[in-house]
């Protein structure tokens, strides 16, 4: 890599392992092409205890949440000086809304981005896929509704099923095939019934068990896209690309 060329410093605020590990491994993963071989933009990376997350969310305290996250900003710039900040964590978007954390560093919004992947592939009745928070609340809805595209939440049966399966065993990498069995019905069902043309993977884990070979609909993947965003952020200045940050917003 040319020392020469300005990349940005990426500060990662994770929440659940497993999501937080496959959106740093896309990036260090796909940035040779830009970068050369085995280069990739510095990342720092910081997570308080998932623990704590989940104990505010069971309360539904999205400004301690918002604390959380706080914290993490300031931590990820004492630490070393990032640039902007993603989160791997879809759930806890909601809690943008009660704090802004922008005044710390500049965020790349988990949702925008597939807001704008969906957009791009001219998709228009999206199925949402994620915890019971998530798909009850309003991150994708406030995202992809100003695009004229719906968000579709599964029955109130099928959410406490997905959300049972992500936080008793995906956010411990933990899959089973018939979790993921049980999810291909659940799409099946979105795709026949509501006429969804495509599926938000509106977990980070999600990607562990569901992906484009065997859905019947096609996945957005929020953890990859987020990590691709990211990818795009860092590097422009490289690429003669304008930066997210400086993209029309959604």
């Amino acid at each position: 890599m040319d020392s020469g060329q300005r990349v940005k410093t990426i500060g990662i605020a994770a929440c659940s392992g497993p999501g937080a590990a496959l959106c740093f491994e896309t990036i260090t993963g796909e940035c040779s092409e830009i970068l050369g071989a085995h280069h990739h933009p510095e990342i720092i990376l910081h997570s308080l205890s998932f623990g704590e997350y989940c104990h505010f969310l069971e309360q539904g305290n999205w400004p301690a949440i918002a604390q959380l996250l706080s914290r993490t900003c300031d931590i990820l710039v004492a630490a070393g000086g990032a640039d902007f900040i993603i989160c791997p964590d879809n759930t806890v978007h909601e809690a943008l809304s009660h704090r802004d954390l922008q005044t710390t560093l500049p965020w790349l919004h988990i949702s925008e981005t597939v807001a704008r992947e969906a957009e791009s592939q001219h998709f228009k009745r999206l199925a949402i896929l994620g915890t019971k928070y998530l798909m009850e609340g309003p991150v994708y809805n406030e995202q992809l509704s100003p695009l004229g595209l719906q968000a579709i939440t599964p029955t109130l049966e099928e959410r406490i099923h997905i959300n049972s399966m992500i936080f008793d065993r995906l956010v411990f990498n933990r899959v089973i095939e018939q979790d993921r069995l049980d999810l291909l019905s659940i799409i099946r069902r979105m795709e026949t019934e509501e006429n969804c043309d495509a599926v938000v993977l509106g977990c980070t884990e999600l990607p562990l068990i569901l992906n484009d070979q065997i859905s019947p609909l096609p996945t957005l993947d929020s953890t990859r896209l987020l990590a691709r965003a990211a990818i795009r952020e860092a590097t422009a200045s490289t690429m003669n690309l304008p930066p997210v940050q400086d993209l029309p917003p959604c």
